[in-house]
């Protein structure tokens, strides 16, 4: 399959919108760490709230990045399902005439 087959095209826009959507909650809990850092939390406190802050952050700021990520990985599911299924066709195909070449003998 070359660089521009439909496969690689949909591979290329999901991995695109994963690392954008993973790279935006990283970024929230980092900025989110920092600011409770500079309010006064420290240790196990620090990394509980940070990771609570950026969950409840990101779901409302990402929902945009979020929904893009789900309807690339969807449409590349859609994209396999269709692919298999036309593999599942040609080899039963192969398998009928391999079984009438041998009824024929």
């Amino acid at each position: 399959m070359g660089a521009s087959s439909p496969v690689s095209f949909y591979a290329g826009i999901v991995m695109r919108a994963t690392l954008a959507y993973t790279s935006a909650r990283i970024l929230l809990l980092v900025v989110s760490m920092i600011l409770l850092y500079l309010v006064g939390a420290r240790g196990l406190l620090l990394l509980a709230l940070a990771f609570v802050v950026s969950g409840i952050a990101s779901f409302v700021l990402l929902s945009r990045q979020r929904d893009v990520m789900s309807g690339a990985l969807m449409g590349r599911l859609r994209n396999r399902r269709q692919h298999a299924a036309g593999l599942r066709a040609r080899l039963d195909e192969g398998a009928r005439a391999e079984d009438e070449d041998e009824d024929e003998d």
